[in-house]
C-alpha cells in the first residue's frame, strides 16, 4: 500500500469512499457528498492523502480549516474515510500517521477530530496515533432529525508552534 497526494482526478473515489461513510450514520453530519468543487474549496490544498493498493484506493485523509480567523490558522479539521471493503486493513493508522507528518510540514500545530460517540473504530484509530480526547460536545448538530453529541480529540505538534 502506498500514500500519495490527492489528485482531482481521484474524485469518483473519494466520493464513493465518502458516500460509503455517509451510509454508516457514524461518520459525519453530511447526508450527501459534496461535489468536488464544493470539497475542494472546504479543505486545504495542502494534506490530501490517499492510500491506494494495486491502483485501487482504499481510503483518503484531509485537512479543513477550522476557522477563518488568522489565530487558527494552525489548527485542521481532520476528514478520514476508509472504503468499506479497506476497513480493518490498517489503511486508517497509515493515512493518519501521514497526515500527522503533512500537517506539521505544512505548518500545523493542531488537528482535531470531532467523532461521533458510536464510531468506536474511529475513536480507537484516534487514540492508537496519538490523538487525546478533550471532551463531549452535547447535541451539537442533528442528523436525520436525531440529536448527537460529538466527542473532540487533538494532536499538537510537538515540532511546530513549540517557540
Amino acid at each position: 500500500m502506498i500514500i500519495r497526494t490527492m489528485k482531482a482526478s481521484d474524485w469518483e473515489d473519494v466520493s464513493r469512499i465518502y458516500s460509503e461513510g455517509i451510509s454508516t450514520g457514524l461518520a459525519t453530519f453530511e447526508t450527501t457528498a459534496p461535489s468536488y468543487e464544493q470539497w475542494d474549496k472546504a479543505h486545504t490544498k495542502e494534506c490530501r492523502l490517499i492510500a491506494e493498493k494495486d491502483g485501487e484506493i482504499m481510503g483518503w485523509a484531509a485537512l479543513s480549516p477550522v476557522s477563518s480567523r488568522c489565530v487558527y490558522g494552525g489548527v485542521g479539521e481532520v476528514s478520514v474515510y476508509i472504503a468499506d471493503k479497506s476497513r480493518g486493513m490498517g489503511v486508517g493508522r497509515l493515512l493518519m500517521q501521514h497526515l500527522i507528518e503533512e500537517s506539521e510540514k505544512a505548518g500545523f500545530w493542531t488537528i482535531q477530530s470531532g467523532v461521533f460517540p458510536e464510531n468506536i473504530g474511529s475513536i480507537k484509530l484516534h487514540k492508537k496515533v496519538g490523538f487525546r480526547y478533550i471532551g463531549k460536545r452535547e447535541r451539537v448538530g442533528k442528523i436525520h432529525g436525531v440529536w448527537k453529541d460529538n466527542l473532540l480529540f487533538e494532536k499538537r505538534s510537538n515540532k511546530v508552534g513549540m517557540d
